[in-house]
């Protein structure tokens, strides 16, 4: 009878709330976490997730914050803890190869694109902002350069279009989790295959920004539709202006381009029944639900006055 593999014994660098998932199934599976590496969280910075550092309190884990995880007495006392895997789950700084080094069994991080496509920052945001109909997640080796190693196992998500960053977000979640669930075995018996990305095939995108969340209403109608879910609540959203005042866009959807267009930015009417405005496009027309004068409430979009013209985004 062959003798079952022993449990992981991992250092975790996590974050956000793929951090908390990632860290829970490796606990689910019976995998020994010998340490947890976190990050403070910026006081300038909507915490709208989970808490690594609770929930590895509450299980009674060690959990670090360093500044900077690549200083030698980091790189030492991880070596120290003689862990056999490393896993990075969000965890937002590059590592450095002097700590990839150290596992036998590697050092893994879960991304959230389908590799190589979308490597880098904000893999979320970015394929709503593209119009994707599809993403996923990736469990990779890790390397020097930025989500570039073998690709252990991956899992699709399908995107709809009513999907907002925050719904899509929960999904690479979960997909993320099932991963895990399937792939933690074939780590731990030594089985996980090693695939080598193609990377001229795939795509390297930087984080972003609060200015791209600036609306060119030249675009067509699908193209700000796409950039307002991306952008929207818990992230700084999708603005333009209105009398030189900023107009935050929160909700919205593109209309069909058949019939009356407008000038781009020009309200042409109203949809009463839904409380929305219909702005002209560079090709349809958009339905504005949700927006925001910058420092007051939130305004069903039908508040917007015929007529007007939202210009320039205001920075």
């Amino acid at each position: 009878m062959e003798a079952e593999a022993p449990p992981l014994r991992a250092v975790v660098l996590a974050y956000h709330d793929v951090g908390c998932a990632g860290l829970e199934e490796l606990l689910a599976h019976g995998d020994e976490v010998l340490a947890v590496i976190t990050h403070e969280d910026d006081p300038g910075e909507n915490v709208w997730f989970g808490s690594v550092t609770g929930l590895a309190a509450a299980r009674g884990l060690p959990v670090f914050a360093p500044d900077d995880v690549n200083r030698p007495e980091w790189v030492e006392r991880i070596r120290f803890l003689e862990p056999t895997i490393l896993f990075s789950f969000y965890y937002r700084r590059m590592v450095a190869p002097a700590i990839l080094a150290i596992p036998p069994l590697g050092a893994l991080n879960l991304h959230g694109s389908l590799l190589p496509r979308y490597r880098g920052r904000a893999p979320v945001n970015w394929v709503l902002a593209k119009g994707e109909t599809e993403t996923g997640v990736t469990l990779h080796y890790m390397t020097a350069k930025p989500d570039a190693g073998d690709i252990v196992a991956q899992r699709r998500v399908p995107i709809e279009f009513e999907d907002t960053a925050p719904v899509l977000f929960r999904k690479i979640v979960a997909a993320g989790r099932e991963l895990l669930r399937d792939t933690l075995p074939l780590l731990r018996e030594g089985k996980a295959p090693r695939i080598p990305q193609d990377l001229s095939r795939g795509s390297y995108c930087r984080g972003r920004r609060p200015e791209d969340g600036g609306i060119d209403w030249s675009r067509s109608a699908v193209e700000i539709h796409n950039l307002v879910r991306a952008v929207t609540r818990p992230y700084p959203g999708a603005f333009t202006s209105l009398g030189g005042r900023k107009l935050y866009v929160w909700k919205g959807r593109a209309l069909s381009a058949e019939g009356p267009r407008g000038e781009p930015g020009r309200v042409i009417g109203a949809e009463r029944g839904r409380g929305a405005a219909l702005i002209g496009t560079g090709d349809g027309v958009y339905r504005l639900d949700v927006c925001q004068l910058d420092g007051e409430e939130d305004r069903p979009g039908a508040v917007l006055p015929t007529g007007a013209l939202l210009g320039a985004p205001t920075p």
